[in-house]
């Protein structure tokens, strides 16, 4: 299969939030969660790899005390619509009676971060706090899932930058693009 180009992409592309913007969104989210950890030694677990961008800037955003690690759990692997959830890396740190904070780059249907949130739990996870770069507003949420904070919202059309790729393509874009 021959991968789209990413500059046919953009060029078709709408901003939808520009770098300002998120870098301002995280600083606030970091200061939040600072504020809700309370000086707990927190497990800071990334989800690959559409939250690394997102979260080295919240954990350079936050003052508390972490842990880090991080989780690969996909339902897209390379494709723009999920099917089902593949483990490519579970967490080593001991989650039992602490606080975990995951941070991802989109809660979309929420059936991804569900399942991972799930899995922090049944390993003994006193808490998990899911922070995400941005949310799509639509109603298909998975019910029981929500993200305790979030940068911003985007519409419900195909997002990528920042973080979210575009045909494994675009992560690298300072700002959040929607075609």
């Amino acid at each position: 299969m021959t991968r789209p180009s990413l500059s046919d992409a953009l060029a078709k592309a709408d901003l939808i939030h520009d770098l300002p913007v998120l870098d301002a969104a995280i600083v606030k989210m970091g200061a939040e969660i600072d504020a809700a950890i309370a000086g707990e030694h927190v497990v800071f677990a990334t989800v690959m790899h559409g939250g690394m961008l997102f979260a080295a800037k919240l954990a350079l955003a936050m003052k508390s005390d972490m842990e880090f690690d991080y989780i690969h759990a996909t339902r897209y692997r390379g494709a723009t619509s999920g099917s089902e959830l593949h483990w490519l890396r579970q967490p080593a740190a001991v989650l039992a009676g602490r606080t975990v904070v995951l941070a991802d780059d989109i809660l979309d249907e929420g059936k991804t971060l569900k399942a991972i949130r799930d899995f922090c739990l049944d390993r003994g996870a006193r808490r998990v706090i899911v922070a995400v770069l941005c949310a799509k507003r639509h109603g298909r949420c998975v019910p029981g899932v929500d993200a305790d904070y979030c940068g911003v919202e985007v519409p419900d059309r195909y997002v990528f930058g920042h973080g979210m790729d575009f045909y494994e393509q675009g992560r690298n874009l300072p700002a959040i693009y929607a075609i």
